[in-house]
């Protein structure tokens, strides 16, 4: 993501050089590049860096103040605004809509064998789930572990830990879906997904405002009732399944 910002200060080329060498040091930035007469940088970085940390790299050069220019300021007011007036069904369509998916698409499998057996039907619903929950993670492998860090409490003391679920919940899907050793499919599914639901629990109850990783990093939704929702039904799923096998 790319940010410009104003920075007033900077009288000669000099100026812009040390401005521009400072800003660069911060952890996450890529690229820097200063335009002298607007008294402007503009920062390529990894991800968001507050405006706070750009400034603590200039503190050892107090003529030389960075500040975050209108239109920024004007987006970031209007991004509220609109979070704020988002219907609940807004917020989250897309959740709703993957579940709907996979819902109907096992139902229809059912239909077509022309009895409904719920064992079958819970196998091909978590082999969708663990698909299409896999693939958006997979999409920014490196973005939904940051996201998921924040509040799982494997990831905050092993930062590998979200890496390593994106394809754990991939090869659940697989063994869903090809049928291989159920009951150790299961066990696994519950286990991971009872750890998981630890840290869900713990963010929705202290009230945290942050970002549900669930569908890694493609869309912004909140952590809620919803995401329990889901890990709860997936516990619910294979602790059953567990129960008529064993």
């Amino acid at each position: 993501m790319t940010h410009t910002y104003s920075v007033t200060g900077m009288t000669c080329t000099g100026c812009q050089a040390k401005v521009q060498s400072l800003l660069s040091k911060v952890p996450g930035v890529k690229n820097v590049t200063i335009d002298l007469p607007k008294g402007e940088a503009t920062i390529d970085m990894d991800k968001h860096i507050s405006t706070n940390r750009l400034k603590e790299a200039l503190k050892d050069y107090p003529k030389y103040q960075l500040s975050e220019t209108n239109h920024q300021l004007h987006a970031a007011v209007s991004t509220v605004q609109d979070e704020k007036t988002k219907s609940w069904l807004q917020i989250y369509k897309p959740i709703l809509l993957i579940f709907g998916y996979i819902t109907g698409i096992t139902l229809l499998a059912e239909w077509v064998q022309g009895d409904f057996i719920w064992m079958r039907w819970m196998n091909h619903f978590m082999a969708g789930f663990f698909l299409v929950f896999s693939f958006f993670k997979l999409l920014n492998l490196k973005g939904f572990a940051e996201s998921y860090r924040m509040y799982d409490i494997v990831a905050k003391r092993w930062n590998g830990w979200g890496y390593v679920y994106a394809f754990t919940e991939l090869a659940l899907g697989l063994a869903f879906l090809t049928g291989f050793n159920p009951i150790l499919t299961n066990i696994v599914t519950f286990v991971v997904m009872t750890v998981s639901i630890v840290g869900v629990l713990q963010s929705v109850f202290n009230k945290r405002k942050i970002k549900c990783a669930c569908l890694g990093a493609v869309f912004n939704l909140p952590m809620s009732t919803i995401t329990i929702i889901e890990d709860g039904l997936m516990i619910c799923m294979s602790g059953l399944m567990l129960l008529t096998m064993l």
